[in-house]
């Protein structure tokens, strides 16, 4: 499957297509590497219940129009950490607002039963890679050891395409790769197909954080969210300079 270097918080189609000419000029030649397309959604946003994300997430039923190139991979993070029942109804329903050029769906959500998973993906019919969030959370269940996160993967052969590691969720704090190097390593050796993210306070300035994971997981794949603001919170809009000038420093990264 294809690295990518992603931008989470995208809410409209014009942005899209900025950050794509951005990424194309810097796309080194035979690179496979795609734009990650990320659109948040929550459980409460789905079901059009109040939350502090209401007016920061786009309209559902927007989400299609964001997901109009085909050179993206497109990508929504479907976030869920209150585990409300029947969850392959809502990541079905999920899928479904991507409309026809959806590639991805990211569940930034704590452990969720691998057969309501696959039982969601079935439902929408749709042909998507998910991908699993191992956050913060994710990790001090799995008590933050490497052998133990693995032992619990083994549930979900067959169901995942990827994971992403992400302490930081969102909230822009710094990566510790170091840290996630140990989780890295062991997910690769454990299951060598399975891809690998890591995101966690990557931005145009501190993109240097994750030179350690990128030099020993090859084809590492990244996102950045909450670094892309002034502010560092995921709740002010994106700057969209950060954005471009963050594109152009991945690709040297990465590639």
């Amino acid at each position: 499957m294809d690295p990518y270097i992603g931008i989470t918080d995208f809410t409209k189609f014009t942005q899209v297509e900025a950050m794509l000419e951005v990424f194309n000029t810097h796309l080194r030649p035979g690179s496979q590497r795609k734009l990650h397309v990320g659109v948040m959604m929550s459980y409460k946003t789905l079901n059009g219940i109040p939350s502090k994300w209401s007016g920061i997430f786009p309209d559902k039923n927007q989400i299609r129009k964001i997901f109009s190139s085909l050179e993206t991979y497109n990508c929504i993070h479907y976030a869920d950490y209150d585990g409300y029942p029947e969850a392959w109804k809502s990541i079905s329903q999920a899928i479904s607002h991507g409309g026809i050029h959806i590639h991805a769906l990211q569940l930034d959500m704590i452990w969720p039963e691998p057969g309501q998973i696959a039982n969601a993906v079935h439902t929408s019919r749709k042909n998507v890679e998910v991908i699993l969030q191992l956050g913060k959370y994710a990790l001090d269940e799995a008590e933050n050891d490497p052998q133990l996160v693995v032992r619990k993967l083994e549930d979900y052969e067959g169901v995942i395409h990827r994971v992403l590691l992400d302490k930081s969720m969102g909230q822009g704090k710094g990566m510790d790769a170091a840290g996630l190097l140990l989780f890295a390593r062991a997910i690769k050796q454990a299951f060598p197909t399975l891809g690998i993210g890591a995101a966690g306070g990557l931005g145009p300035s501190t993109l240097h954080l994750v030179k350690p994971l990128a030099e020993e997981i090859p084809n590492l794949s990244i996102d950045a969210q909450g670094q892309l603001r002034s502010s560092g919170s995921a709740q002010d809009p994106i700057v969209w300079e950060m954005a471009g000038s963050y594109l152009q420093q991945a690709l040297q990264l990465l590639d």
